[in-house]
């Protein structure tokens, strides 16, 4: 049985009209603002020949008008393939062909993989956000009402075998991650979400969702800037923002000696735990840090920590959000006892029900409802999750996940390379950054330089290995399976200097 609902904008924009909904640089839309001008667009879309059910690319900054386009999308009932405006043109034409696409709106600035696009997909129409505004306009056929089944986004996410996949995020996951996320927090009409981390992540969209299931107003920053973010959170009156360690530490740095508002009341934080000597800070500080675990497939976090037991639970994520359920699995698929390492698999109506066009590989990840996530871990005697590895080898830099598989792929494309590991250190700003070890011909005279520029030409930037070392071979076990860990302790014994 389908379990249908109001659509999102059109109920919000009913019940609480007069709302403030986004505070964008200096304007402020309330709601009722927000469903006009997305159902103007959504007419213009309409116009262009988008119907329910086409998948539309969308690679579009943090903008008042990125929020528009996404939500006349959703009146159209139209699945949006969000694009991570960091990939190559490469990456980003392999995505829109993988996923079926027929349209592609873009911001402005992206006319240079507007050309790509439209150079090498000749079935995808291809428009700007600013030639989308100024096109025709009919009367759409907006979605009065959506199935939570329906799918929502498609948000490409890499594999440890480096190709990527469409994560398909229906409307329940995203209602039920707002669910469990304000079951959590707990929520108010007085709260205010900054969102300065990227629209085109799970964490920045399931803001958009959030404000709009919650009615209430998200500050949208075009991209993280501390000291404007301090002067936000006071200026709007900020209660909640999302981070990942690299932006919290900065924030703590620049208060120097000042603390937040008396209102301000949750950073929520992703990308991975945070260390230490940052947790005392905020601790000191009186700024409330929420430790979450979650990934692309679970629309945003699934297990989150109370900032009571940030220090108690150091190195936790935390406990499943109401709606969902966490298991930590043997290899032989019993269920491990407390404090016995395994597989980290969740279940919950926020998990994602596959991948797009992918049926084998959702097979093998989604099993009697329960998603295997890759990550290794354990539960301890009150059910904390301690997560060992992040996908294994996934390497989160800035808070952006690299997969040493697919940089290899690349780099072993190159003629002159035999053999490549990849694995990440620990780096002061970025959290971790990759490093990577390659065997060369024996003839070769390839420079650093030269792989660094190969790689730029196929991988966006923050995926290009910060560190590359030339080696004679490389670390593998009997089944010639690469020993990452040894890359690792070659960098620790000073074998390779970074």
């Amino acid at each position: 049985m389908e379990n249908f609902m109001p659509n999102f904008l059109k109920k919000r924009a009913f019940l609480t009209p007069d709302r403030p909904a986004v505070y964008f640089q200096n304007e402020m839309i309330t709601f009722k603002d927000l469903y006009e001008r997305s159902y103007s667009v959504a007419g213009q879309m309409q116009g262009m020949g988008i119907q329910k059910n086409d998948f539309a690319g969308v690679l579009l900054k943090n903008h008042l008008d990125s929020v528009v386009v996404l939500f006349a999308l959703q009146l159209l009932g139209a699945r949006a393939v969000i694009l991570n405006n960091r990939l190559t043109p490469n990456e980003m034409v392999w995505q829109l062909e993988d996923s079926g696409a027929a349209f592609v709106i873009l911001d402005d600035s992206f006319t240079e993989i507007e050309s790509v696009v439209n150079e090498r997909l000749h079935h995808i129409k291809t428009t700007t956000i600013k030639k989308l505004f100024a096109s025709d306009s009919v009367t759409p056929a907006i979605q009065e009402e959506i199935s939570l089944g329906d799918i929502c986004t498609i948000m490409y996410t890499s594999g440890t075998t480096g190709y990527p996949k469409g994560v398909m995020q229906t409307y329940g996951n995203h209602w039920w991650s707002a669910t469990g996320s304000a079951l959590n927090l707990g929520m108010t009409d007085r709260d205010c979400w900054l969102c300065s981390v990227p629209l085109f992540h799970i964490s920045g969209f399931s803001i958009l969702m959030r404000g709009i299931i919650y009615g209430i107003p998200i500050v949208l920053h075009e991209r993280f800037d501390v000291d404007k973010t301090i002067q936000t959170i006071q200026e709007k009156r900020v209660t909640i923002m999302s981070v990942v360690s690299t932006m919290l530490t900065q924030i703590v740095d620049a208060l120097e000696e000042q603390r937040l508002p008396g209102y301000f009341r949750c950073m929520l934080l992703g990308g991975g735990p945070a260390p230490l000597p940052l947790l005392q800070s905020c601790q000191k500080k009186e700024i409330p840090v929420f430790q979450t675990y979650g990934m692309t497939e679970t629309a945003s976090q699934i297990v989150t920590l109370a900032p009571e037991y940030c220090l108690t639970k150091l190195g936790s994520a935390g406990k499943p959000l109401f709606p969902s359920q966490i298991k930590i699995v043997r290899e032989d698929g019993a269920e491990a006892q407390a404090g016995e390492v395994g597989g980290i698999i969740v279940k919950g109506p926020n998990v994602t029900p596959g991948y797009l066009n992918r049926p084998k590989a959702t097979k093998e990840t989604i099993r009697n409802g329960w998603l295997n996530t890759g990550d290794i871990g354990y539960l301890d005697e009150e059910g904390f999750l301690y997560v060992l590895d992040r996908r294994s080898d996934l390497i989160i830099s800035g808070g952006e996940n690299i997969y040493p598989a697919e940089v290899e792929a690349v780099i072993l494309s190159h003629p002159d390379i035999i053999d490549v590991g990849v694995t990440g250190i620990e780096d002061a700003k970025w959290g971790q950054v990759p490093v990577a070890f390659l065997v060369k011909k024996a003839d070769s005279e390839l420079s650093v330089e030269e792989i660094e520029n190969y790689c730029l030409k196929q991988l966006a930037k923050y995926k290009v290995p910060k560190y590359i070392f030339f080696t004679e071979e490389l670390p593998r076990n009997a089944a010639k399976k690469l020993l990452r860990r040894t890359l690792k302790e070659w960098i620790h014994e000073g074998r390779f200097c970074t």
